[in-house]
């Protein structure tokens, strides 16, 4: 029993008595450098030395390129290499077995072993127009649906032609006398509205500005262009309010009412509307008062 209790105590022992290691200069014996050291820390000092080793190892072979120097390991470079001469290899088959299908056919044709077909054109006109009739063209119920949706929407289509526009009354651009009425004869396409000057001059319906910009004989002028070919033009502004692309909505000012322009005699608005490229009576369609 004694025995027992003392084996552990000298293997603590062992392990816990302290040495010196010491560097001496080999000519003149003079200590360099010393280190109070046990058998238990140059043990654990080792065990982490070469766990610190092999998990930067670890690191090397799994994270950098440098595992391509190792014995074993292939190289990023060559397996992508190798993949694209896999693809060119496989296109290349499939070339090679077109070409192989073709030379086959020209060899057939050159030694005379293909055969002769006959075809009867009035049999293949017949099986198309059996095909044509076993289709079957009529209107399902939701396309019939739809037909009658889009007719009465066409049914009420603001300006679907210059005959039909009478039908319709557009939002007046300003209020006032009419001094100068439309007269096709005398070649005036328009009507002169009086008004004060700085009045808003308004859009007549929805549309696009095509034009807006300063002339000499009808001082500023600006042109929508809206639905069904119709368009609508204001002369002699004194300033104007939108620009050529914008979009504009029924009733929104566009501009306001001046006297600019040579051939202007006062302050008014000169307005016209033109239909498919004809003029037409904006009294028609507009009530001014």
């Amino acid at each position: 029993m004694a025995d027992r209790k003392r084996k552990p105590k000298r293997l603590r022992k062992k392990l816990l008595d302290k040495y010196r290691l010491v560097i001496l200069n080999e000519d003149t014996f003079e200590e360099r450098l010393s280190f109070k050291l046990t058998r238990l820390n140059v043990f654990v000092l080792g065990s982490l030395s070469a766990i610190f080793l092999i998990g930067i190892t670890y690191v090397i072979i799994a994270f950098t390129p440098l595992r391509e120097y190792i014995p074993g390991y292939s190289s990023t470079a060559l397996k992508k290499k190798a993949t694209e001469l896999n693809y060119k290899t496989d296109s290349l088959q499939q070339v090679i077995l077109m070409n192989e299908r073709f030379y086959s056919s020209i060899k057939k044709v050159l030694e005379g072993e293909v055969t002769k077909v006959d075809f009867n054109k009035d049999s293949i006109i017949q099986a198309v127009k059996q095909e044509a009739n076993e289709v079957d063209l009529r209107p399902i119920k939701e396309d019939s649906i739809l037909r009658e949706k889009v007719e009465k929407e066409d049914k009420y289509n603001f300006f679907e032609s210059a005959s039909n526009a009478a039908n319709f009354v557009l939002f007046p651009p300003v209020s006032g006398e009419i001094s100068a009425p439309y007269n096709l004869k005398e070649k005036h396409y328009a009507v002169d509205l009086v008004v004060a000057p700085d009045t808003p001059v308004k859009a007549t319906a929805d549309g696009t500005v095509i034009f807006a910009e300063w002339t000499a004989a009808t001082g500023y002028v600006i042109i929508l262009e809206h639905s069904y070919g119709l368009i609508s033009v204001y002369k002699h502004n004194a300033s104007l309010t939108k620009d050529q692309g914008d979009f504009v909505k029924t009733g929104e000012v566009i501009a306001t009412a001046g006297n600019t322009g040579v051939l202007s005699t006062g302050p008014h608005l000169h307005f016209e509307l033109w239909n498919d490229g004809y003029p037409i009576n904006p009294a028609n369609f507009i009530d001014f008062k």
